[in-house]
């Protein structure tokens, strides 16, 4: 008998029948943290799932499918050149505007087709950070010193964890140049521009759909909010049209299902959710019955779907247990939080970033959190080493992140974040604080 393959399930077991067993269920805060766990994966199913996670699955898996492994090593892998690779991944997730969740499938897109781990790093960590309307918002909300800072800090110290993780890491990323040495020449089926409009098409969809309310009813950010379900429809139209064009989908289906998209747009104007889950049911069907690489993209988005989700949606329930939603608490006392964060010392800094590292953050929400523990004494250098921490890191992003990379490269990206961020909120919070 070996013990090797058995002692996790048994110890997996034994864990959740005690747990099951003693749970003071008749606890009044228990019973508050379970609710709160199932709140926040309710509103993280309703808010993220279907807007967020389900059209970065499929970028993710196109990515697998239509970008060269080749292609991928030359401008993003450990031989390319260091400013480009760098720079194109600490500044992308401006233009893409992902969140913490949203980021993930893309990062695992680009990892398996051989990005460096130094440029796929800075692109995780920046990613989410750097969200145009997030950093607006930040800036408008908490000053525009702490939004400048969070705009430049997500840079800067995506590249220093970057370059950090290339550098202990060496020898993996040296052998990954010299393959890509040795890599053929990709062959394409299409040109680049058109593999450029594709995926363009799709990240349209991915941005106008998830475009977030402004804090103000005016300006360029609330006028492209007013139409973002028009927007979403006309990038969904040049979406379908390159399904029939170029990936051979019959026009007959194409209309059908963008018939019946339209019906529940019309009949249901105030709940855009059911359209736009028909719609996701319709690329689903659209995909899965025509032959070819269709069916190949769609098979490399359910892996990316198997591998992601039930890490993520369990994290969500263990970071909803523990810490509550925003304005509600979990088994962990806000006040609790709000002390150890008061003032601008490393301690406050410190549990700043590491709170901000397992915390699960959704887009924007970040801002509203902050403004509140701003008003409870908190210093600004933590509030900045929060949100550098808090929207590139979270429960459940590690456990994702961990799936895809390992346990020990995860570890020491998780380390690097708490440390960068911390030295950042005391360098920020000595000069603002």
């Amino acid at each position: 008998m070996d013990w090797r393959d058995i002692w996790k399930p048994m110890a997996l077991l034994t864990g959740a029948f005690l747990l099951l067993f003693w749970i003071p269920i008749e606890n009044e805060r228990v019973r508050g943290a379970v609710l709160e766990s199932l709140a926040l994966a309710k509103w993280y199913a309703q808010e993220h799932v279907l807007l967020c996670l389900i059209p970065a699955l499929f970028i993710a898996g196109a990515i697998g499918c239509f970008v060269s492994q080749a292609a991928v090593m030359k401008y993003l892998g450990a031989g390319a050149p260091k400013v480009l690779a760098y720079g194109v991944a600490s500044v992308s997730g401006s233009i893409l505007a992902v969140c913490s969740c949203t980021v993930l499938p893309l990062f695992a897109g680009i990892w398996k087709r051989g990005a460096g781990l130094g440029p796929a790093i800075a692109f995780l960590y920046s990613g989410p950070a750097v969200n145009i309307l997030a950093v607006v918002l930040t800036a408008r909300i908490l000053g525009p010193e702490l939004g400048i800072a969070r705009a430049v800090g997500a840079v800067l110290f995506s590249l220093v964890i970057g370059l950090a993780m290339h550098f202990i890491y060496r020898k993996e990323e040296q052998a990954k140049a010299l393959a890509a040495l040795h890599m053929p020449e990709p062959e394409v089926d299409r040109p680049l521009w058109q593999n450029v409009v594709y995926f363009a098409s799709m990240a349209a969809i991915l941005i106008f759909a998830t475009w977030g309310k402004p804090s103000e009813p005016v300006g360029f950010w609330h006028a492209v909010f007013q139409v973002k379900w028009w927007l979403t429809g006309a990038a969904a139209l040049v979406f379908g049209a390159i399904l029939v064009r170029w990936f051979r989908v019959r026009a007959a289906k194409m209309v059908l299902a963008a018939t019946a998209v339209a019906a529940f747009a019309f009949l249901f104007p105030e709940q855009p959710l059911i359209a736009f889950s028909a719609g996701i049911v319709a690329v689903t069907l659209l995909l899965t019955t025509t032959r070819g690489e269709t069916q190949t993209w769609f098979l490399s988005t359910w892996e990316f779907t198997r591998q992601i989700m039930p890490l993520l949606l369990g994290g969500v329930l263990v970071a909803g247990l523990l810490l509550g939603r925003p304005g509600y608490e979990g088994l962990i006392p806000s006040r609790w939080v709000e002390g150890w964060v008061g003032g601008n010392s490393l301690q406050a800094n410190f549990f700043s970033a590491l709170i901000g590292a397992f915390m699960y953050f959704a887009t924007l929400t970040e801002v509203p959190i902050l403004q509140g523990l701003l008003g409870a004494g908190m210093g600004k250098g933590p509030a900045l080493a929060l949100l550098l921490a808090g929207p590139a890191l979270s429960l459940p992003n590690m456990l994702v992140i961990r799936s895809i990379m390992g346990t020990q490269k995860t570890a020491v990206f998780v380390v690097l974040v708490v440390l960068m961020s911390t030295l950042c909120g005391l360098i920020f919070g000595s000069f603002f604080g």
